[in-house]
């Protein structure tokens, strides 16, 4: 993990000068982007390994430059804020966002974010257990990948986890700060939304029909299952 690129996007030198100490120290080079649109020309040039992305930025909206980095790309993104709007943090998470933290925050607290997320998307994969099939939906565990009606569904590495906890366990109720768990292994401050926004994200690419889920179901009052086919 030690040497991947890291993409910084913040308007405020302060912190973006603190971040990029914490993270070089850290063993991460670091490149950074002042506004939205250098974001995206450092993004393509440096093709980082993760982008922290705030969302108040000079011009272009950090939310807009997160819609163009979903569509050509599947980097972990992690999101700085100071809005105190939930709806904010749900469009970010909505948007396909890994992780989120809010202004101010320290930045041992945000190095040790990167890491985990980093660790979930490149982590050892030996012994994972053999492909599944439900359905029309297969998860090779393995390859990180997601195919329906056999063609390939780009998921973020959150969206994968959480469909990994659920779909390894078909049957079995999860409630939202036991997905939190397991797959942030954080609880982002009690905030159990974020697991609701990325099962939307999950529905919108795997079921027929996302108004009437077939495989992630809602267990009213308690939280999700995978449906056992």
């Amino acid at each position: 993990m030690s040497g991947e690129t890291i993409l910084v996007v913040d308007d405020e030198p302060k912190i973006v000068k603190n971040v990029r100490a914490y993270l070089e120290d850290a063993g991460f080079r670091v490149v950074v982007a002042g506004d939205g649109q250098l974001a995206l020309t450092t993004f393509r040039h440096e093709r980082p390994a993760l982008v922290i992305l705030d969302l108040g930025l000079p011009g272009m909206d950090g939310l807009d430059v997160a819609r163009t980095l979903r569509r050509d790309s599947d980097v972990p993104l992690i999101m700085l804020t100071a809005r105190v709007d939930e709806t904010d943090r749900l469009i970010g998470l909505e948007l396909g966002a890994d992780d989120y933290i809010t202004k101010p925050f320290s930045p041992r607290e945000l190095v040790a974010r990167v890491r985990a997320v980093l660790r979930r998307t490149q982590g050892d994969r030996t012994g994972a257990p053999p492909p599944l099939r439900a359905g029309e939906v297969q998860v090779d565990f393995e390859r990180r990948q997601v195919t329906v009606t056999g063609e390939l569904v780009e998921l973020t590495p959150t969206e994968f986890d959480l469909l990994t906890v659920l779909a390894r366990h078909p049957g079995r109720v999860f409630s939202r700060l036991e997905l939190l768990d397991r797959v942030q292994g954080h609880t982002f401050d009690g905030y159990e939304r974020t697991i609701d926004a990325h099962v939307k994200n999950l529905r919108q690419k795997l079921e027929p029909d996302p108004k009437d889920p077939r495989y992630i179901l809602t267990v009213y009052g308690v939280g999700y299952k995978f449906a056992d086919l």
